[in-house]
């Protein structure tokens, strides 16, 4: 279980660092393209979110492998929890605002996404919090 739970803590922090960076670092023009829940949301609060992926990408990872401050590898993972939980009722929210088939078909696919990262953030805080500790 505890390859699985290394497996899961990769593969979150690698899509929570792209998408942390590119919050950070694109500015909100470029970012509507790909992420239409921008548009109402100020820039300052979209770089917050970004910092907020970026440090717990490397919550995930860095402190088992130093083996400093292990707890907080169980706290990044409930941190990224509540943010799906966040995206989640974003994109819900936005189904109601699309006007198109296509757009209402995206927030869906969306919430969907939130909710297996929610799923895979639950079990990386269960296992290392509980059984699987470092």
């Amino acid at each position: 279980m505890n390859v699985v739970l290394w497996i899961i803590q990769l593969l979150l922090a690698a899509v929570f660092a792209g998408a942390g960076l590119a919050k950070l670092t694109q500015p909100k023009d470029k970012l509507r393209e790909l992420m239409r829940w921008v548009d109402p949301v100020p820039p300052t609060q979209v770089k917050t979110l970004g910092a907020v992926e970026a440090l717990a990408a490397v919550g995930l990872v860095l402190p088992p492998l130093t083996g400093i401050a292990t707890v907080l590898t169980p706290l990044a993972a409930v941190g990224l929890v509540i943010v799906m939980i966040g995206g989640i009722l974003v994109h819900l929210r936005d189904l109601k605002k699309r006007d198109t088939e296509a757009a209402r078909r995206l927030e869906i696919q969306g919430a969907i996404t939130c909710a297996v990262l929610l799923v895979l953030a639950t079990v990386v805080a269960w296992g290392r919090f509980g059984p699987y500790s470092f």
